[in-house]
């Protein structure tokens, strides 16, 4: 569908597998890997040439181990990376390429790079790529982007309430996910719109309560579009403006919080 892109998959530690990254380096001039590896990840060499004897080895002589490498590398590379919530961080990594083997299963070429967080706020770990060129600050910060994402779908649960949906077939699942995303962004782009005595309209209020919840952005958004859309429309503008002032507030307080 894309023959002009080239895509990087990221993803934490259930899928790193031999089999993923087997995958992407089957086409790797459109398919990046990047993911969690492990200290004691099975690395080789390339097998030697056919010498026209016995059968051929389909791998070469064995490297040290990830954690072998770091342990015997006392002068580490000292860099500054994008970390998890923003901001920057002070690493020291050791890197190191090879082929990943694994019996009956095809090579893989790989990049790998252990990380030391040297401010103590981010556990030591090891990533790898099936890019071997890729920089070692980026295959960091590509791994790192991934968590905004993954919270993205606990957050949007857990402070604006969305809920699974009805539906359970695949296709429902795919439209109305994304089109609900897509809704709470409209909301908000709406409510930092609209005027000022728009805005100001609250659900709740409490005390010590400084800052706008959604809730508020949904109310006045909808306060907004029940007053100077379904209200101003010749049918119901009439009828409306008849309304005595408390019982219109009284009606519009119903009308505008979410369901």
């Amino acid at each position: 569908w894309f023959p002009d892109r080239t895509f990087v998959v990221t993803a934490d530690g259930n899928y790193a597998t031999h089999e993923s990254a087997e995958l992407a380096a089957r086409t790797p001039k459109r398919l990046t890997f990047v993911s969690l590896f492990y200290p004691n990840a099975n690395l080789v060499e390339p097998p030697p040439a056919y010498s026209g004897h016995g059968r051929p080895r389909v791998k070469g002589f064995d490297l040290p181990d990830p954690a072998v490498v770091v342990e015997g590398t006392p002068q580490r590379q000292a860099l500054e990376v994008a970390r998890y919530g923003g901001g920057r961080r002070r690493v020291e990594v050791v890197t190191g390429t090879g082929l990943w083997y694994k019996k009956t299963r095809p090579l893989v070429e790989l990049r790998w790079v252990f990380v030391h967080d040297l401010d103590g706020t981010h556990r030591d770990g090891y990533f790898f790529t099936t890019d071997a060129t890729m920089s070692v600050p980026s295959l960091i910060e590509t791994y790192t982007a991934r968590w905004n994402i993954e919270t993205a779908f606990e957050e949007i649960r857990s402070y604006l309430r969305l809920e699974t949906t009805r539906g359970w077939s695949r296709e429902t699942v795919l439209r109305v996910g994304p089109c609900l995303f897509g809704l709470y962004t409209l909301v908000v782009w709406l409510y930092a719109k609209l005027p000022g005595r728009w805005s100001r309209v609250r659900l709740v209020e409490w005390p010590g309560k400084s800052d706008v919840t959604f809730s508020d952005a949904i109310t006045a958004v909808r306060r907004w579009l029940w007053l100077e859309w379904v209200l101003a429309i010749p049918g119901h503008r009439a009828d409306f403006q008849k309304l005595k002032p408390g019982f219109r507030r009284l009606l519009l307080y119903g009308l505008a919080p979410a369901a």
